[in-house]
């Protein structure tokens, strides 16, 4: 039987081990500090819309992970800016029975472009995801969930390109789970149109007028756009979708504000930021591709700025960073 290797304990992994846990999927939760020692001892609080309860989990530290077998399947729910020193940690411990862990399948649910490549230097069998869910985790043991009457939206394929009876079972089991699920063949596609949309998660660390933060974030995400089609990727459409997501939401009584992403969570619990591999990434193709994404740059300076200086989301002003020749870029 398929068991699942959760490794990253945050607002995605410790939900998607909470729906694994309530359906009966085998899985272990893997985190590390007070996140991972509170959840082992207390549970995990988890809040949904139309539920607040605490949710006991198997759970392991990093310190001491579990012994690992074949049919195992990791999932890396750990941030971009991770994904190497984790990788490196997990790809060449022992299977039960011989081989390394890079044998394994390994899940990649990063934001951005760059998880992939970098678990393709060390595992064999990668599948990427792109994942939509309305999650916030800010106080240590509890994860709150917005999503309804779904938890999110999931597109999941073998990377670079394709699928295969792993692709379709992983797509299964986050369908029992309470996802919306679906297989792609073209999922560099579907990260690509999530890195579109990501790029604005660097709005909602700064105050400002509403309407100067809006026409950045559309700003943003336009540029982004053209980096991303002149380095060869065409995003994907919502339209695109063969199942139906018409009905799916974010319930507004579910304690999940607007403006609070998962960039935004790392900021106001000061750990480290994932700008460089959003925003980062557009800047860094727009100089492979002789493309200038100069308001992405501009967000991902302001944003090492905030990490150097220990500042909390909303201290600066976001009319600071669009001086006069970015603030043309949105008129």
């Amino acid at each position: 039987m398929t068991r699942y290797i959760i490794i990253g304990a945050g607002a995605v992994g410790a939900s998607l081990a909470a729906e694994f846990e309530t359906h009966a999927i085998p899985y272990v939760l893997v985190g590390r500090g007070a996140q991972i020692a509170h959840i082992a001892t207390h549970g995990l609080s988890y809040r949904r819309a139309t539920e607040n309860r605490i949710v006991r989990l198997n759970t392991a530290d990093t310190a001491a992970p579990p012994a690992l077998r074949r049919g195992d399947i990791l999932i890396l729910a750990v941030k971009a800016q991770d994904v190497e020193a984790t990788t490196e940690f997990w790809a060449w411990r022992d299977v039960e029975g011989s081989g390394f862990a890079s044998e394994l399948p390994l899940v990649t649910l990063q934001n951005g472009l760059a998880a992939e490549d970098i678990a393709l230097r060390r595992f064999d069998r990668v599948y990427a995801a792109s994942i939509r869910i309305p999650a916030r985790y800010t106080v240590t043991g509890e994860v709150v969930v917005g999503g309804e009457p779904n938890l999110g939206i999931v597109a999941l394929g073998c990377y670079p390109a394709g699928l295969d009876d792993t692709a379709l079972s992983i797509v299964a089991d986050l369908t029992t789970a309470g996802y919306l699920a679906e297989a792609r063949p073209d999922i560099r596609r579907w990260k690509a149109a999530k890195l579109e949309h990501n790029v604005t998660n660097a709005v909602e660390l700064f105050a400002g007028h509403p309407e100067l933060r809006s026409k950045a974030a559309a700003s943003l995400a336009k540029e982004a756009r053209a980096v991303l089609v002149a380095a060869g990727y065409d995003p994907a459409a919502p339209s695109e979708w063969t199942i139906d997501i018409s009905s799916w939401r974010v319930a507004p009584e579910s304690g999940i504000e607007p403006g609070q992403q998962s960039t935004w969570q790392s900021f106001t619990r000061g750990t480290s930021s994932e700008v460089d591999y959003l925003n980062g990434e557009i800047v860094r193709l727009g100089r492979i591709h002789g493309i200038a994404p100069p308001l992405n740059a501009a967000f991902q300076q302001a944003a090492a700025r905030l990490v150097l200086e220990g500042r909390q989301p909303g201290t600066r002003d976001i009319a600071e960073i669009c001086g006069e020749d970015i603030a043309a870029l949105l008129d």
